[in-house]
């Protein structure tokens, strides 16, 4: 929003520290690794950071309706959003939980944290249906969407439960979104380190990731793939 209307405190910046700086300065850091390997993964690796997520998906909306690749041809999406700022968790939650098979990587990937992969832990707020990767789902790619649980390693599910409620009421799309004391930047590191992990498998592996059998963006998925067959 920019500069807005002023809280109580005459706050009138919308800073967006954790929403969405932080998801971008964790793709960012994505992109650098995948940057640096020493040799390039098999498949072609695409960083987008689309704009309008609140105003109605717009960014990921017009790519997803222009693609500069066919989506038969697109293996995967990984959507990154507000990064985890309070510090390590014991879970990993996938928010809309048993739709594809990008959740067996991630899976793999969180056991080797210690982590276990748990579903979303506010489902009332329909948040895949919210968010950028529901773009991609509907033109038929697998697309994954994680955040770290609310168990916090230091403090437990209780208190993280807890702080994310309290900055969801004090501090979301409003001007105290800013850094402040309690950010801890452990957590940001275990799920970019997820996301570049699961990406680089799906980038090197024979086969794309599909959706669940069943699943509501899985006839789609299959028509992009029949445009494209040989």
């Amino acid at each position: 929003m920019g500069v807005a209307k002023p809280d109580e405190d005459g706050d009138a910046v919308y800073n967006g520290a954790r929403d969405n700086a932080s998801g971008c300065a964790t793709i960012m850091s994505v992109a650098k690794a995948f940057a640096t390997l020493p040799a390039p993964a098999r498949r072609s690796i695409l960083i987008l950071l689309v704009g309008a997520e609140e105003q109605g998906l717009l960014g990921s909306k017009w790519y997803a309706q222009n693609p500069t690749v066919h989506p038969g041809k697109i293996a995967a999406n990984i959507n990154i959003d507000s990064a985890a700022i309070f510090g390590r968790a014991r879970d990993v939650a996938v928010i809309g939980k048993g739709k594809s098979r990008l959740e067996d990587l991630l899976v793999q990937a969180a056991a080797m944290q210690d982590r276990i992969v748990v579903d979303e832990p506010f489902p009332d707020k329909g948040y895949y249906y919210r968010s950028d990767q529901f773009n991609f789902a509907k033109i038929g790619v697998p697309a994954l969407y994680f955040k770290a649980g609310t168990d916090s390693v230091e403090h437990g599910d209780a208190w993280g439960r807890e702080i994310e409620d309290r900055w969801r009421a004090e501090r979301y799309h409003q001007p105290g979104d800013e850094i402040y004391d309690e950010w801890d930047f452990g957590g940001m590191v275990e799920d970019a380190r997820l996301a570049f992990w699961v990406g680089l498998h799906v980038a090197n592996a024979d086969e794309p990731p599909g959706w669940m059998p069943g699943d509501e963006f899985e006839a789609v998925r299959e028509r992009a793939l029949a445009e494209v067959a040989d």
